[in-house]
């Protein structure tokens, strides 16, 4: 009998810090909540078709034995995205933006 051989998880993180599947543009983010939101493997796979079922399963299967890892990981994601929000919405103020919107549309 062949001794199993240890697989490299399929994840990869890019420049500016964010976990990616299997070579794809599809993030850990989106498979996590995919999947705790109860989408299988396969419904994950038909939503984003650029991945591979195999990196799926390996991935949720991480998600399950490392939730605090990733939840740690989706929480700084989640901050990181606030911040921007407020930082954008301190330069350029939602206040006023429908109206502003409609009298461009009014005027010639």
């Amino acid at each position: 009998m062949t001794p199993a051989v240890a697989e490299p998880l399929p994840l990869s993180t890019d420049p500016d810090g964010v976990i990616r599947v299997g070579g794809t543009r599809v993030t850990l983010d989106t498979i996590a909540a995919a999947f705790r939101e109860g989408m299988s493997a396969e419904g994950i796979v038909e939503q984003y078709p650029s991945l591979r079922l195999d990196d799926v399963y390996f991935v949720i299967g991480y998600i399950i034995r490392h939730s605090d890892v990733v939840d740690a990981y989706l929480g700084e994601r989640q901050q990181a995205a606030a911040d921007v929000r407020r930082e954008n919405e301190a330069r350029f103020s939602p206040i006023g933006v429908r109206e502003r919107l409609l009298a461009r549309r009014r005027s010639p």
